[in-house]
């Protein structure tokens, strides 16, 4: 069966003077996000958009709200994204058949970066951090969680809760109330000296976990094992909220940390493995992801993920209460 890429388009296409004709897709799509979705020419020119890796049977469009700037580096800055917000709510806003979304991983390397000190030298409270300074590491049996600040954690993890919370009651206010909302996990990067050609959206043109790491003292044999660490903590939140179907209705997280990549070369500083820079994944890492990623999409959109699988089991033996 041939399969079609999804077709992107940018608010500015449907405002021009021949806007696309969004009756001809069987699928229309409202996306918003961080670089994953970047419409930046150095992105678009790596190939590096997982947007447009997305294929599906049948034909799909999405109109990206993420922008040329690499809009969303922060969730917060949701009130800032008038595109997107006025094509889920506004008034004349269409009904779409779902959101997708890439949300997290920037507020999650701007948590990892936040240094122990602030500029005035006072210490930065363990809440408002992701990494522990030296004195503040637990015993070496903890591996490598003895560098990661739990509390720190827990303060990502209400403000991203509170923040999908936010977003799925915006849906719920206008025309798409009730549609699926897609997000992605992350991949695991790793903590190398490979920035970005120009600066991106975390105000700085990179490497990000990098140098935060050497700043905190972690040993480089740990810094593979710490990115991992933070990136499955993200995924294991955004998969809880996806499994709370009462606090986060019509959410499906797709697990990017079960597709297998090419993890880059540690020290190396450009293109290695399956990824553009630290953070970015070139166009082969965002192929694997988006290819398995359109098959989730799909069958949601196609409601099949309603249909029980089956268990297997006969009779009496199975549970009453499911």
């Amino acid at each position: 069966m041939s399969m079609d890429h999804l077709a992107c388009y940018t608010p500015a296409d449907l405002a021009g003077r021949t806007p696309p004709d969004l009756g001809q897709f069987r699928w229309k799509l409202l996306a918003q996000g961080d670089s994953w979705f970047s419409n930046a020419r150095d992105k678009l020119n790596a190939h590096a958009n997982l947007l447009q890796e997305l294929v599906f049977k049948e034909k799909a469009a999405a109109v990206n709200c993420a922008g040329t700037g690499n809009a969303l580096s922060h969730m917060v800055d949701l009130e800032s994204a008038a595109d997107f917000v006025r094509l889920l709510v506004g008034a004349d806003a269409p009904a779409w058949d779902g959101v997708l979304l890439s949300v997290g991983g920037n507020d999650l390397i701007a948590a990892a970066r936040t240094p122990a000190q602030d500029g005035h030298g006072q210490p930065v409270p363990l809440e408002l951090r992701l990494l522990r300074r030296q004195t503040e590491w637990g015993p070496p049996s903890a591996g490598v969680a003895r560098y990661f600040s739990e509390p720190g954690w827990a303060t990502y993890a209400d403000y991203l809760r509170a923040n999908v919370k936010h977003l799925l009651s915006l849906r719920d206010q206008g025309a798409s109330a009730g549609k699926p909302v897609f997000m992605h996990c992350y991949a695991v990067p790793m903590p190398r000296p490979a920035g970005a050609e120009h600066g991106d959206e975390l105000g700085t043109s990179g490497p990000w976990l990098y140098p935060a790491l050497k700043a905190y003292g972690v040993p480089a044999a740990d810094w593979a094992a710490v990115s991992r660490l933070m990136v499955f903590h993200l995924a294991q939140l955004l998969k809880g909220m996806a499994a709370d179907k009462d606090g986060f209705p019509g959410l499906f997280v797709f697990d990017s940390t079960a597709v297998p990549l090419a993890l880059a070369a540690p020290g190396s500083t450009g293109i290695s493995g399956d990824w553009h820079n630290e953070i970015h994944l070139n166009h082969s890492g965002c192929f694997k992801i988006a290819r398995a990623w359109s098959e989730a999409i799909e069958l949601v959109l196609e409601g099949k993920h309603l249909i029980p699988a089956p268990t297997g089991r006969k009779g009496r033996g199975s549970s009453s209460n499911s």
